[in-house]
């Protein structure tokens, strides 16, 4: 028997394979996925944000403003654009062309003109401006006049009716005093 334990004693003992104990493992798992999460946040936000050809409507807008003052300087050549005469409209008050519920524009407007004449003019035709802009406004819906594009869209618009109406065009342009959309 002593041989027995003899023997027992020199014969390798395999050691058991050193297992990674379970909490080690979860921290690793835990810190690779605030890695994952984290990378993909950066990704998004700096790399996948606005691209060269989708700009906002407001960068488009605001690019078209500047491009329109930009022409009419052009085309002044050396003229500082002086601001024209205001023509002060009553408040609108309009239902808005939703069908399922009952939307109201509550807008209040002054046109810019080229001289007192024009002024004289407006206001001889105030039932027919009133009349065209009610129109105008009436057939738009509230996801039309809710984004800055739609606004400035609905500016041009008033401001072309009006010039239609007018023997010579003389508003230069129409501005927002009150836009309320409830």
């Amino acid at each position: 028997m002593a041989d027995a334990a003899a023997v027992d004693e020199k014969t390798p003992v395999a050691a058991p394979a050193p297992t990674f104990p379970i909490k080690l493992l979860i921290i690793i798992s835990v810190v690779a996925l605030l890695f994952g999460v984290g990378g993909a946040f950066v990704a998004v936000k700096f790399l996948g944000g606005a691209s060269k050809g989708s700009e906002s409507f407001e960068e488009k807008a605001s690019a078209e403003v500047k491009a329109e003052s930009k022409s009419e300087a052009d085309g002044k050549r050396g003229q500082a654009a002086s601001p024209g005469a205001m023509f002060d409209l009553d408040p609108f008050i309009v239902n808005l062309a939703d069908t399922p519920e009952v939307r109201y524009l509550k807008l209040t407007l002054k046109l810019e003109v080229d001289s007192e004449a024009v002024v004289a003019e407006l206001s001889a035709r105030i039932p027919q401006i009133r009349d065209a802009i009610l129109v105008l406004l009436s057939s738009k819906d509230v996801n039309a006049v809710r984004t800055t594009q739609g606004k400035f869209q609905l500016r041009d618009e008033i401001t072309q009716r009006v010039n239609g109406l007018l023997k010579k065009p003389g508003v230069r342009s129409a501005y927002f005093t009150e836009f309320v959309v409830q």
